[in-house]
């Protein structure tokens, strides 16, 4: 199997009302903010960037005590979005920074 694993330092900036798969489980869609200096070809590169992110079940349910704000480390895998013209992380763990 092939890695997708993505590992993120961000800021909890919106974060949707909560919300049940059809199966009962819970889901919380979040926008999660990262700014950092990053080492590219010998050169410091500012990145700034917004993620959509998605969490399931008790990880959702956790997720949503978060202060907005709140900085997180973040550890889950992309996919595309369901109509398959943007991505989407898929947090499978956080914590608190």
């Amino acid at each position: 199997m092939t890695p997708n694993r993505l590992v993120l330092a961000a800021a909890l900036v919106e974060r949707a009302s909560p919300r049940y798969t059809p199966a009962g489980i819970p889901a919380l869609d979040v926008l999660l903010a990262h700014e950092s200096e990053q080492l590219e070809a010998g050169q410091v590169r500012k990145v700034v960037l917004q993620l959509k992110g998605i969490a399931f079940g008790t990880l959702a349910e956790r997720l949503m005590t978060q202060s907005l704000g709140a900085s997180l480390h973040t550890e889950g895998f992309l996919t595309n979005t369901r109509n398959g013209k943007g991505v989407v992380f898929h947090i499978q763990d956080f914590k608190p920074n």
